[in-house]
């Protein structure tokens, strides 16, 4: 019977190494300071509807007061999904 030939393996060849990319980060400084100043002036504007029972911020908007204040809350939230 016929010998088969022997097949040489290929040697191992590590792969080529990844380049490192560096992610660069926008300058988000601004973030933290408007998401709390929204915070707070949403509260502020709850707070003297309430204690000085509905005649200011704005008396012509009666209790949509309320409305304007949780407004100025959830915008305090849209801009936190912006820090990193």
């Amino acid at each position: 019977m016929p010998k088969s030939r022997i097949r040489k393996k290929a040697d191992f060849t590590p792969p080529p190494a990844k380049q490192v990319t560096a992610i660069k980060l926008t300058n988000r400084s601004w973030v933290a300071p408007v998401m709390l100043a929204l915070f707070l002036l949403g509260l502020a504007w709850i707070v003297v509807f309430y204690v000085t029972e509905g005649s200011l911020p704005i008396d012509a908007l009666g209790n949509w007061n309320i409305v304007v204040g949780f407004g100025f809350i959830a915008g305090g939230f849209a801009v936190s999904t912006q820090w990193k």
